[in-house]
């Protein structure tokens, strides 16, 4: 019986010790190799692997992207606080795995990435006023996304930087929307009074030609008196007319019938 126990003992511990021997790295993770506390310079693949038992640790990486929320309290070029709310896209190179996990202590987004977007988003925001912040947003964003980069370096990649809300003070939202509805009015008057000035230019120059129209005619008619016979042949239906005058006023007016004038 007790050697029962000794060997169920040993196969315990034997099981025990294999497994403390072995190691998983999960897809899109890298292992950093920690052994009594001293770190490896060569990270581990995923996969599976060997270390040694109980002395050795294998703390994963991430090397995904990765999304985190984070706020910023920043002042415009006319000292009016502005509130927004971004979004970071990052990752972190193989290549930084193991000097990420030396350097910095937890999660690398809070102690390394986030001081430095909020300081280039204050930075950006600063060199605008708060109504050229709001309506310039994505230039904002892109200068503030260039200046991260730049203070982070290639220790981490940060991928994008997303504002995804602006608050002002209510007295500030409401002033800038109030400018905004008088441009719009102005706009409006502006273009209702060229419309008008339109219309009564293009009333001018039909009265201009009409005059001109009837000028010339007039001239035509003084030069050229057979002018009026061309007008009469030129509007003539090539019908003959059913009634005929008498000559002078005088005499009985005449009907042509019909069948003859065809005929004819």
């Amino acid at each position: 019986m007790a050697r029962l126990i000794g060997v169920a003992i040993l196969i315990f511990v034997i099981i025990i010790a294999a497994s403390s021997a072995s190691y998983v790295v999960q897809p899109g993770f890298r292992g950093v190799e920690v052994t009594l506390g001293k770190v490896s310079t060569v990270f581990k693949p995923e996969g599976f692997g060997w270390k040694t038992p109980f002395i050795t640790t294998i703390v994963p990486v991430s090397v995904r992207q990765q999304t985190r929320e984070l706020t910023a309290d920043c002042y415009s070029s006319d000292l009016q606080q502005v509130k927004t709310e971004l979004r970071v896209l990052y990752k972190i190179p193989e290549s930084s795995v193991v000097k990420i996990y030396q350097q910095f202590a937890g999660d690398p987004f809070d102690s390394l990435i986030a001081p430095r977007v909020q300081e280039a988003l204050k930075e950006a925001t600063a060199l605008d006023s708060a109504e050229q912040i709001v309506k310039q947003r994505e230039a904002i964003k892109s200068a503030a996304l260039i200046a991260a980069q730049k203070k982070v370096g290639d220790i981490v990649v940060i991928v994008d930087v997303v504002i995804q809300n602006i608050d002002l003070s209510h007295e500030l939202e409401t002033a800038i929307e109030s400018k905004m509805v008088m441009q719009q009015e102005a706009a409006k008057a502006s273009f209702t009074q060229q419309k008008a000035q339109i219309e009564a230019d293009t009333v001018i120059i039909k009265a201009k030609g009409d005059a001109e129209s009837i000028r010339i005619r007039g001239e035509a008619l003084k030069l050229t008196p057979a002018f009026i016979d061309l007008q009469i042949v030129e509007k003539w239906d090539g019908k003959a007319p059913l009634y005929v005058g008498g000559a002078n006023g005088g005499g009985v007016n005449m009907l042509l019938p019909t069948v003859d004038l065809k005929n004819k």
